[in-house]
C-alpha cells in the first residue's frame, strides 16, 4: 500500500524539507524518549538468550537467528512507518492511538477490518514469545536459590514449567493497573535498559579479569563499549526529561532488594517460616502437577542450592515401594 501510494505521488511528507520540519523545540531529552520508546518494538532481540538450554546448537542458532532477524525486524518496520506518511501527516500519526489502524481506514475502506485482526495477531505472536522465554528467568532464579524453589520445577509430562509462568501471568496483571500505554512503556524501557547496560557492562569486566574462561560466542569489545555509550545516553537524558517515570520504574525495580534480603540473604528463618514455605510448595506441586528437573551429572550449572535440595523430595512415595520396604523390614 505504502509503495502504491508513492507511485501516485503521495509522499509529501517524505520529502526532506518536510519530513525533518520541527513541530516543537529540539530537546535532547524528548530524543532520548523517543529512543528508548521506539527501541521497546526491537525488543525482542535479547529473549531467545532466555532459553539458550532449550536451543538446538545454540552456539550456531543464537547467533543466526539474531543476525537474520534484526534486520529483517528493522526493514519491516521502517518501511511500515514509511507506509503510514504516505496516507496520514505527523500530526495525524501522533493524535492516533492505533496507528496501522487508522492507515488502514485511510486507505482500505470496508477491508479496513484486516488491519485490527493483523494487529491483534502481531501482538498474540509478540506475547507468546515474551511468556515463553520471560518465565525463564523466574525458572532460572529459583534454581540458583533467588526465588521460592516451586518456580524451578516443571510439569511431568510436559517439561513446561508451570509455576513461573503463573508467577509471570499474575507479574503482569500487576503492571496493567495503569491505563496509560506509553507510560508503561517508559517504565519497562527504562528498567530493562537499566539491567541491559549493566550485563553488558558485567561481559566488560569478565573479558577484562577472566579473560581465559571458554566464550562458546565472542565478539570484538567495540561492540559492547559503543552499546554502553548509548546506553548512558538514553538513560540519563530519559531520567531527565521524565524524572517522575523513570524515578518510579527504579522503585519499582528497587522493591526486589527487601525481598533478596528476606528471602536470600537472611539464612536463619524461624521453624514456621520454613514449614509454611514446604507446604505451600508441597500444595503447588499437586495443583501444577511440577516435580524438579532431573539434574545432570557434572554440570556445575545445574547445581542446586542447600535449601533446594532438602526439598527435592517427591510429593509421593508409590505404593509399590512402601510394599517393597515393608517385606525387607520384616523378619
Amino acid at each position: 500500500m505504502g509503495v502504491v501510494q508513492i507511485c501516485k505521488g503521495e509522499y509529501f511528507w517524505l520529502e526532506p524539507k518536510n519530513a525533518f520540519e520541527n513541530f516543537q523545540e529540539p530537546n535532547i531529552g524528548l530524543i532520548a524518549l523517543a529512543f528508548l520508546q521506539g527501541s521497546f518494538a526491537y525488543g525482542g532481540w535479547n529473549f531467545l538468550n532466555y532459553v539458550t538450554e532449550e536451543l538446538v546448537d545454540p552456539y550456531k542458532n543464537l547467533p543466526r537467528a539474531i543476525f537474520i532477524s534484526i534486520p529483517l525486524v528493522t526493514f519491516v518496520y521502517v518501511f511500515a512507518n514509511v507506509a503510514y506518511v504516505t496516507a496520514m501527516s505527523p500530526q495525524e500519526l501522533l493524535a492516533s492511538n492505533a496507528v496501522a489502524v487508522t492507515f488502514g481506514e485511510k486507505l482500505l475502506g470496508v477491508m479496513a477490518w484486516i488491519m485490527p485482526i493483523s494487529v491483534a495477531l502481531s501482538t498474540f505472536g509478540g506475547v507468546n514469545g515474551s511468556l515463553f522465554t520471560s518465565s525463564r528467568l523466574f525458572f532460572a532464579g529459583a534454581r540458583e536459590g533467588h526465588l521460592p524453589s516451586v518456580l524451578a520445577m516443571i510439569h511431568v509430562k510436559r517439561c513446561t514449567p508451570i509455576p513461573a509462568l503463573l508467577f509471570t501471568c499474575i507479574s503482569t496483571l500487576l503492571m496493567l493497573v495503569t491505563s496509560d500505554m506509553y507510560t508503561l512503556i517508559n517504565y519497562v524501557g527504562f528498567i530493562n535498559y537499566l539491567f541491559y547496560g549493566v550485563t553488558i557492562a558485567g561481559q566488560i569486566v569478565l573479558r577484562w579479569k577472566k579473560p581465559d574462561i571458554p566464550r562458546p560466542i565472542k565478539i570484538n569489545l567495540l561492540f559492547p563499549i559503543i552499546y554502553l555509550l548509548f546506553w548512558a545516553f538514553l538513560l540519563i537524558f530519559s531520567l531527565l526529561s521524565e524524572p517522575v517515570v523513570c524515578g518510579t520504574g527504579l522503585a519499582i525495580m528497587l522493591t526486589g532488594v527487601p525481598v533478596y534480603f528476606l528471602g536470600v540473604y537472611w539464612q536463619h528463618k524461624p521453624k514456621c517460616f520454613n514449614n509454611f514455605i514446604e507446604l505451600l510448595t508441597l500444595v503447588s506441586q499437586k495443583m501444577c502437577v511440577v516435580v524438579y528437573p532431573e539434574v545432570e551429572g557434572g554440570s556445575g550449572t545445574e547445581e542446586l542450592n542447600e535449601d533446594t535440595e532438602e526439598q527435592r523430595q517427591p510429593i509421593y512415595q508409590p505404593t509399590a515401594c512402601k510394599d517393597k520396604d515393608s517385606e525387607q523390614s520384616q523378619p
